[in-house]
């Protein structure tokens, strides 16, 4: 055991950050893996999904032709590596890991005793599979093994090197396998909602707050100019606590989505830069609240005028707030800016917010920001020109 410990506290080391998605084994390595210090490093969330119900819930609605299969633990490390997405910091490498197993059991079990672990980064899929030699061991030896096994697929996503498990017997091959996803497999995986989110992050030295909490800003960003980034840069003044990035809605609700040449054209203006920028598929933010928990989002007074009007909720105003009210329940804001509308700079107070979402949304002053330019202007001037020195 005392190996298995420095494998864990050495992964409690590295940067990255996982979310766990267990059933059918490997109990022990959820408490190896919480008793190490620096637990919170590494581990975002846990979930068992023992029960059948649970199962199909959390793989929405799909019943798995075998639960203890290959590809129900890569569709646990999907769902995984997207939660991880949600919930860690920006920029901080992510991982989503499945597993199952069906192990030594009361009755005995007919099928063979085996276990799948699947581990999802953004780069690449890791797929573990063995078959366990019936009868030679109780359930709890059983579940230690399994917990090893585990342990050393998350320890190889983590690039932590880990001597492979002793305990199999010479007839129980680990089966092994790899699968590699370029920036142009990972954009189709996000355009067919797959991944909900693809992060390039361009800054040096990044430094994360400790609450973790995003500020972002939203837009096409066709260009990407001057105004954008004193924006940002003004907001992250008046919210301290957030780490301020860009984000680029490659589905549109209007417009037909965003090709690949499209997305990486755009994104090529942040690296320029140093800026970080997040691709996502939402293009309503009602559900980019559902990628961005507890974050703060940066709009203009124009837009806020439109979150607030009924006309956008089919002219029903109880619908209007029952959706604000649930971006408000997932822990995110709106800060803000003043904008031209019809010829006129608005400002936060010149609208008439409901008193029950009056603390989801904070004015950025007009002394702090008012820059009267936009990407279209700039697109009819220049002719299409994304110099993000504009």
């Amino acid at each position: 055991m005392e190996a298995v410990i420095g494998v864990i506290e050495a992964i409690h080391s590295s940067p990255t950050q996982a979310v766990l998605y267990l059933s059918g084994g490997a109990s022990q390595a959820l408490g190896w893996l919480m008793s190490v210090p620096r637990a919170s490093s590494t581990i975002l969330e846990v979930v068992v999904p023992y029960s059948r119900a649970s199962m199909v819930q959390l793989l929405r609605g799909k019943v798995p032709t075998n639960f203890a299969s290959q590809e129900t633990s890569d569709d646990l490390s999907l769902l995984a590596y997207n939660r991880a997405l949600k919930l860690a910091m920006t920029g901080i490498p992510v991982l989503g890991i499945g597993f199952v197993g069906a192990l030594a059991s009361v009755p005995s079990k007919r099928g063979d005793h085996r276990c799948y672990v699947s581990a999802r980064t953004s780069e690449r899929m890791w797929r573990y599979h063995v078959v366990l030699s019936k009868g030679i061991r109780d359930r709890k030896e059983e579940d230690t093994l399994s917990s090893q096994f585990l342990i050393k697929g998350i320890a190889n996503a983590c690039k932590v090197s880990m001597e492979s498990v002793r305990e199999f017997c010479d007839d129980e091959v680990i089966e092994e396998s790899e699968e590699s996803y370029d920036e142009d497999q990972q954009l189709e995986q996000l355009l067919s909602g797959q991944i909900c989110m693809k992060v390039y992050s361009f800054e040096k030295g990044i430094h994360v707050p400790k609450s973790g909490r995003r500020l972002i800003l939203s837009g096409s960003f066709n260009p990407l100019h001057k105004g954008h980034r004193k924006l940002l840069e003004v907001a992250s003044s008046i919210c301290k606590d957030g780490f301020p990035c860009f984000e680029i809605p490659a589905i549109n609700a209007d417009k037909p989505p965003l090709t690949l040449k499209q997305i990486k054209d755009r994104v090529e203006q942040f690296d320029a830069v140093g800026k970080t920028v997040i691709i996502t598929n939402q293009p309503y933010f009602y559900k980019k609240a559902e990628i961005f928990p507890d974050s703060t989002f940066i709009i203009g007074a124009d837009t806020a005028a439109r979150l607030i009007n009924p006309k956008y909720y089919d002219n029903n105003c109880e619908r209007m707030l029952e959706v604000l009210l649930g971006v408000k329940q997932l822990g995110c804001n709106f800060l803000v800016g003043g904008r031209i509308v019809d010829n006129t700079f608005k400002v936060l107070s010149d609208l008439d917010v409901p008193e029950q979402l009056r603390d989801m949304f904070m004015s950025i002053p007009e002394g702090l920001f008012r820059m009267d330019i936009s990407s279209t202007e700039i697109r009819e001037k220049v002719g299409g020109c994304t110099d993000p020195s504009v």
